[in-house]
Protein backbone atom coordinates (compact mmCIF):
# COMPACT_ATOMS: atom_id res chain seq x y z
CA UNK A 1 0.00 0.00 0.00
CA UNK A 2 1.05 3.63 -0.27
CA UNK A 3 3.63 4.90 2.13
CA UNK A 4 2.23 6.05 5.46
CA UNK A 5 1.80 9.78 5.82
CA UNK A 6 3.80 11.51 8.50
CA UNK A 7 1.60 13.02 11.18
CA UNK A 8 4.13 14.65 13.48
CA UNK A 9 4.66 17.84 11.50
CA UNK A 10 2.68 20.51 9.69
CA UNK A 11 3.25 22.29 6.41
CA UNK A 12 3.84 26.03 6.88
CA UNK A 13 0.68 28.04 6.20
CA UNK A 14 2.20 30.05 3.40
CA UNK A 15 3.01 26.85 1.46
CA UNK A 16 -0.41 25.18 1.71
CA UNK A 17 -1.81 26.34 -1.63
CA UNK A 18 1.43 26.35 -3.60
CA UNK A 19 2.60 22.87 -2.56
CA UNK A 20 0.07 21.15 -4.82
CA UNK A 21 0.53 23.55 -7.71
CA UNK A 22 4.34 23.20 -7.67
CA UNK A 23 4.20 19.41 -7.39
CA UNK A 24 1.76 19.01 -10.25
CA UNK A 25 3.58 21.54 -12.42
CA UNK A 26 6.77 19.56 -11.83
CA UNK A 27 4.95 16.42 -13.05
CA UNK A 28 3.96 18.24 -16.22
CA UNK A 29 7.51 19.40 -16.85
CA UNK A 30 8.79 15.86 -16.30
CA UNK A 31 6.66 14.58 -19.16
CA UNK A 32 7.52 17.42 -21.47
CA UNK A 33 5.88 20.62 -20.29
CA UNK A 34 2.34 21.92 -20.10
CA UNK A 35 0.07 22.09 -23.11
CA UNK A 36 -1.93 25.12 -24.10
CA UNK A 37 -5.53 24.06 -23.56
CA UNK A 38 -8.46 26.37 -23.00
CA UNK A 39 -12.06 25.51 -22.42
CA UNK A 40 -14.28 27.44 -24.80
CA UNK A 41 -16.97 29.51 -23.14
CA UNK A 42 -19.32 32.33 -24.05
CA UNK A 43 -17.51 34.75 -21.74
CA UNK A 44 -13.82 33.92 -22.25
CA UNK A 45 -13.29 37.57 -23.21
CA UNK A 46 -13.85 38.52 -19.56
CA UNK A 47 -10.59 36.94 -18.41
CA UNK A 48 -8.91 39.25 -15.89
CA UNK A 49 -7.08 39.26 -12.55
CA UNK A 50 -9.25 38.23 -9.59
CA UNK A 51 -10.79 40.83 -7.29
CA UNK A 52 -10.17 40.52 -3.55
CA UNK A 53 -13.70 39.16 -3.09
CA UNK A 54 -13.03 36.48 -5.69
CA UNK A 55 -9.62 35.71 -4.19
CA UNK A 56 -11.27 35.35 -0.77
CA UNK A 57 -13.75 32.78 -2.08
CA UNK A 58 -10.97 30.91 -3.86
CA UNK A 59 -8.95 30.97 -0.63
CA UNK A 60 -11.85 29.41 1.28
CA UNK A 61 -12.43 26.56 -1.17
CA UNK A 62 -9.81 24.20 0.26
CA UNK A 63 -11.01 24.74 3.84
CA UNK A 64 -14.58 24.05 2.72
CA UNK A 65 -13.46 20.71 1.27
CA UNK A 66 -11.77 19.82 4.54
CA UNK A 67 -14.81 20.69 6.62
CA UNK A 68 -17.20 18.79 4.32
CA UNK A 69 -15.19 15.54 4.46
CA UNK A 70 -15.80 12.78 3.63
CA UNK A 71 -16.69 13.85 0.10
CA UNK A 72 -17.90 11.96 -2.95
CA UNK A 73 -15.46 12.48 -5.82
CA UNK A 74 -15.01 11.44 -9.44
CA UNK A 75 -11.84 11.67 -11.52
CA UNK A 76 -11.47 11.27 -15.28
CA UNK A 77 -8.00 10.98 -16.83
CA UNK A 78 -7.16 10.52 -20.51
CA UNK A 79 -4.02 8.41 -20.81
CA UNK A 80 -3.55 8.79 -24.55
CA UNK A 81 -4.23 6.33 -27.34
CA UNK A 82 -7.93 6.41 -26.60
CA UNK A 83 -7.55 4.99 -23.08
CA UNK A 84 -9.63 6.69 -20.36
CA UNK A 85 -9.47 5.97 -16.63
CA UNK A 86 -12.44 6.85 -14.41
CA UNK A 87 -12.27 6.75 -10.62
CA UNK A 88 -15.32 7.16 -8.36
CA UNK A 89 -14.93 7.20 -4.60
CA UNK A 90 -14.70 9.05 -1.33
CA UNK A 91 -11.93 11.28 0.06
CA UNK A 92 -11.37 12.34 3.67
CA UNK A 93 -9.17 15.41 3.98
CA UNK A 94 -8.83 14.97 7.72
CA UNK A 95 -6.76 11.84 7.14
CA UNK A 96 -5.69 12.57 3.54
CA UNK A 97 -6.88 9.15 2.48
CA UNK A 98 -9.26 8.11 -0.29
CA UNK A 99 -10.87 4.93 -1.58
CA UNK A 100 -12.91 4.12 -4.65
CA UNK A 101 -13.37 2.00 -7.73
CA UNK A 102 -11.63 2.44 -11.08
CA UNK A 103 -12.57 1.54 -14.62
CA UNK A 104 -10.32 1.66 -17.68
CA UNK A 105 -11.87 1.84 -21.12
CA UNK A 106 -10.37 2.13 -24.58
CA UNK A 107 -9.35 0.19 -27.66
CA UNK A 108 -7.44 -3.06 -27.56
CA UNK A 109 -4.80 -1.59 -29.86
CA UNK A 110 -3.92 1.07 -27.28
CA UNK A 111 -3.07 -1.38 -24.52
CA UNK A 112 -2.69 -4.82 -26.00
CA UNK A 113 -5.70 -6.04 -24.04
CA UNK A 114 -8.28 -8.27 -25.70
CA UNK A 115 -11.16 -5.80 -25.53
CA UNK A 116 -13.28 -4.29 -28.31
CA UNK A 117 -12.77 -0.68 -29.31
CA UNK A 118 -14.19 1.51 -26.57
CA UNK A 119 -14.68 -1.52 -24.28
CA UNK A 120 -13.63 -2.10 -20.70
CA UNK A 121 -9.96 -3.02 -20.30
CA UNK A 122 -9.74 -3.32 -16.54
CA UNK A 123 -11.57 -2.46 -13.31
CA UNK A 124 -11.12 -2.86 -9.57
CA UNK A 125 -10.65 -1.05 -6.28
CA UNK A 126 -8.22 1.78 -5.61
CA UNK A 127 -6.94 3.48 -2.46
CA UNK A 128 -4.58 6.44 -2.35
CA UNK A 129 -2.97 8.93 0.03
CA UNK A 130 -0.19 11.53 -0.10
CA UNK A 131 2.49 8.89 -0.70
CA UNK A 132 1.01 6.77 -3.49
CA UNK A 133 -1.75 4.39 -4.44
CA UNK A 134 -2.80 0.75 -4.24
CA UNK A 135 -4.94 -1.40 -6.54
CA UNK A 136 -6.89 -4.57 -5.78
CA UNK A 137 -9.41 -6.76 -7.65
CA UNK A 138 -13.03 -5.97 -6.82
CA UNK A 139 -14.72 -8.85 -4.95
CA UNK A 140 -17.04 -10.69 -7.33
CA UNK A 141 -20.73 -10.19 -6.72
CA UNK A 142 -20.17 -7.50 -4.09
CA UNK A 143 -22.43 -4.51 -4.75
CA UNK A 144 -21.51 -2.58 -1.62
CA UNK A 145 -19.78 0.82 -1.88
CA UNK A 146 -16.02 0.60 -2.56
CA UNK A 147 -15.16 1.84 0.93
CA UNK A 148 -16.96 -1.15 2.42
CA UNK A 149 -15.45 -3.62 -0.04
CA UNK A 150 -11.94 -2.34 0.64
CA UNK A 151 -12.26 -2.98 4.38
CA UNK A 152 -12.27 -6.73 3.75
CA UNK A 153 -9.11 -6.77 1.63
CA UNK A 154 -5.94 -7.10 3.78
CA UNK A 155 -2.90 -4.95 3.22
CA UNK A 156 -1.21 -7.87 1.45
CA UNK A 157 -4.03 -7.91 -1.11
CA UNK A 158 -3.16 -4.48 -2.47
CA UNK A 159 -0.66 -3.85 -5.25
CA UNK A 160 1.01 -0.66 -4.06
CA UNK A 161 3.28 1.87 -5.75
CA UNK A 162 4.43 5.46 -5.55
CA UNK A 163 3.08 8.13 -7.89
CA UNK A 164 4.36 8.47 -11.44
CA UNK A 165 3.95 11.37 -13.86
CA UNK A 166 1.09 9.88 -15.88
CA UNK A 167 -2.29 11.69 -15.96
CA UNK A 168 -4.08 9.33 -13.55
CA UNK A 169 -1.38 9.56 -10.89
CA UNK A 170 -1.04 13.32 -11.28
CA UNK A 171 -4.81 13.66 -10.90
CA UNK A 172 -4.95 11.45 -7.79
CA UNK A 173 -2.06 13.35 -6.23
CA UNK A 174 -3.76 16.66 -6.98
CA UNK A 175 -7.08 15.45 -5.57
CA UNK A 176 -5.65 14.23 -2.27
CA UNK A 177 -3.84 17.55 -1.71
CA UNK A 178 -6.75 19.90 -2.45
CA UNK A 179 -8.29 20.06 1.04
CA UNK A 180 -6.67 22.06 3.85
CA UNK A 181 -7.53 22.73 7.50
CA UNK A 182 -7.29 26.51 7.11
CA UNK A 183 -7.99 29.08 4.40
CA UNK A 184 -5.26 30.33 2.13
CA UNK A 185 -4.09 33.92 1.99
CA UNK A 186 -6.29 35.72 -0.58
CA UNK A 187 -3.77 38.51 -1.04
CA UNK A 188 -1.07 36.01 -2.01
CA UNK A 189 -3.44 34.30 -4.42
CA UNK A 190 -4.22 37.60 -6.12
CA UNK A 191 -0.56 38.60 -6.27
CA UNK A 192 0.53 35.22 -7.67
CA UNK A 193 -1.46 35.28 -10.87
CA UNK A 194 -4.89 33.85 -10.03
CA UNK A 195 -7.33 34.95 -12.73
CA UNK A 196 -11.08 34.91 -13.33
CA UNK A 197 -11.72 33.11 -16.62
CA UNK A 198 -15.51 33.17 -16.82
CA UNK A 199 -18.58 31.48 -15.37
CA UNK A 200 -20.56 28.27 -15.91
CA UNK A 201 -23.75 26.69 -14.65
CA UNK A 202 -23.37 23.12 -13.35
CA UNK A 203 -26.35 21.10 -12.11
CA UNK A 204 -28.43 24.24 -11.74
CA UNK A 205 -25.85 26.21 -9.74
CA UNK A 206 -23.63 29.09 -10.85
CA UNK A 207 -19.86 28.77 -10.60
CA UNK A 208 -17.04 31.13 -11.47
CA UNK A 209 -14.06 29.66 -13.24
CA UNK A 210 -10.60 30.61 -11.97
CA UNK A 211 -7.05 29.90 -13.03
CA UNK A 212 -5.00 29.16 -9.94
CA UNK A 213 -1.81 30.96 -8.90
CA UNK A 214 1.22 30.50 -11.12
CA UNK A 215 4.01 28.16 -10.04
CA UNK A 216 6.88 29.87 -8.28
CA UNK A 217 9.31 31.34 -10.80
CA UNK A 218 6.81 31.39 -13.69
CA UNK A 219 6.86 34.77 -15.40
CA UNK A 220 3.57 36.41 -16.48
CA UNK A 221 3.07 36.02 -20.23
CA UNK A 222 5.74 33.33 -20.55
CA UNK A 223 5.20 29.80 -21.82
CA UNK A 224 2.63 28.31 -24.23
CA UNK A 225 -0.35 29.44 -22.16
CA UNK A 226 0.86 32.88 -21.21
CA UNK A 227 2.26 31.72 -17.88
CA UNK A 228 -1.21 30.79 -16.66
CA UNK A 229 -1.57 28.02 -14.09
CA UNK A 230 -2.33 24.54 -15.52
CA UNK A 231 -5.07 24.24 -12.87
CA UNK A 232 -8.60 25.63 -13.29
CA UNK A 233 -11.14 25.78 -10.43
CA UNK A 234 -14.94 26.11 -10.46
CA UNK A 235 -16.02 27.90 -7.26
CA UNK A 236 -19.52 29.00 -6.18
CA UNK A 237 -20.55 32.15 -4.34
CA UNK A 238 -19.88 30.54 -0.94
CA UNK A 239 -16.40 29.28 -1.77
CA UNK A 240 -17.60 25.75 -2.56
CA UNK A 241 -15.34 23.89 -4.98
CA UNK A 242 -17.21 21.86 -7.61
CA UNK A 243 -14.61 21.00 -10.23
CA UNK A 244 -10.88 21.19 -10.92
CA UNK A 245 -9.13 20.50 -14.22
CA UNK A 246 -5.43 20.06 -14.94
CA UNK A 247 -3.83 20.43 -18.36
CA UNK A 248 -0.97 18.13 -19.31
CA UNK A 249 1.41 17.89 -22.25
CA UNK A 250 0.10 16.24 -25.40
CA UNK A 251 -3.45 15.71 -24.14
CA UNK A 252 -6.31 17.71 -25.64
CA UNK A 253 -8.57 16.74 -22.75
CA UNK A 254 -7.46 17.76 -19.23
CA UNK A 255 -7.67 15.51 -16.19
CA UNK A 256 -10.90 16.42 -14.36
CA UNK A 257 -11.86 16.14 -10.70
CA UNK A 258 -15.52 16.54 -9.67
CA UNK A 259 -16.85 16.97 -6.12
CA UNK A 260 -20.45 15.92 -5.36
CA UNK A 261 -20.73 16.88 -1.71
CA UNK A 262 -20.58 15.34 1.75
CA UNK A 263 -21.24 11.61 2.18
CA UNK A 264 -22.33 11.06 5.77
CA UNK A 265 -22.44 7.27 5.40
CA UNK A 266 -18.88 6.81 4.24
CA UNK A 267 -16.22 5.46 6.56
CA UNK A 268 -12.78 4.99 5.10
CA UNK A 269 -11.28 1.53 5.72
CA UNK A 270 -8.25 0.92 7.90
CA UNK A 271 -7.10 -2.39 6.40
CA UNK A 272 -5.27 -1.01 3.32
CA UNK A 273 -3.10 1.07 5.63
CA UNK A 274 -2.85 -1.57 8.38
CA UNK A 275 0.11 -3.73 9.29
CA UNK A 276 -1.51 -7.11 8.67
Amino acid sequence: MARKRKTDGRTPRRALWFRTLIAITACGVAVGGLAAYRTLSDDTATERPVTMDEASRLALSRLNLYQASPLTVALTATEGGGVVVRVKGVVDYRTHRAVGSYRITGSSGASGASAPAGGQLDHGLIVWDTGGLGLAPAPKGDSRPPWQQAEHIPRSGWSARSYTTDPLDAGLQLLIELGADRPDNPLLLAQSGARRLGSDRIDGRDYERFAGPRAQGAAPGAGPDGGRSPLTYWVDGDGGLRRVTMRMQGLGTPTTVEFSGHDGRAKLPESPWGTG
